[in-house]
């Protein structure tokens, strides 16, 4: 298989995350998630770190040049995989625009841009019940997860016009069982590569 990039979105709880796996297993993909990218930055106390966790704890997205830094730094450190899968970025059109000079000065590029799609009510129930297991402070609050949804409706939705213009967009119901949604990527992925 030639080297094949996805990105993977959708508001937060829409199962980027699990979903990310899968296809990362299946297709033998390198994962970044900008959630784990953060994480590891915030335990490991970088100053990038210490930065991206004043703005998670208020609810806020990262500024854009913290999580390119991060991101850049983490695709550098595994540049020989078969791919990645981007889960959570970009979330901007810089990011966006960032992410293809980024790739093309390291000759890749990204080829599908797939957003599970779920209604708000059924990621509210999913983002409080995931903060009952995982204390994640941003999943505890309903005003926090609704200014969370407002910024990607505000922000990440441009990127729909974006890839629709590179002929890279892709929507899936993100609704139903694990199984059925995996399914429907797989589908998906298949047919592109």
């Amino acid at each position: 298989m030639p080297v094949f990039n996805i990105v993977i979105f959708g508001k937060p709880g829409s199962g980027k995350g699990t979903q990310a796996d899968f296809l990362k297993d299946k297709y033998d993909l390198y994962h970044i998630s900008t959630g784990d990218l953060f994480r590891k930055n915030i335990l490991n106390k970088t100053d990038l770190g210490i930065e991206a966790k004043s703005f998670l704890d208020n609810g806020d997205l990262v500024p854009d040049i913290v999580t390119i830094k991060m991101l850049e730094n983490e695709v550098l450190a595994n540049k020989d995989v078969n791919g990645f899968i981007f889960d959570g970025f970009p979330r901007t059109y810089n990011q966006a625009e960032s992410l293809d000079i980024f790739l093309e000065s390291i000759n890749q590029k990204i080829n599908a841009t797939i957003a599970l799609e779920v209604n708000e009510d059924e990621l509210i129930t999913r983002l409080l019940d995931r903060a009952k297991i995982t204390k994640r402070s941003d999943d505890q609050d309903i005003k926090k997860i609704k200014n969370r949804f407002n910024e990607y409706n505000n922000k990440t939705s441009i990127l729909i016009d974006f890839y629709q213009k590179q002929s890279k967009f892709y929507s899936v119901n993100g609704h139903g069982s694990v199984d059925d949604i995996t399914s429907r990527l797989f589908n998906l992925v298949d047919s592109l590569i």
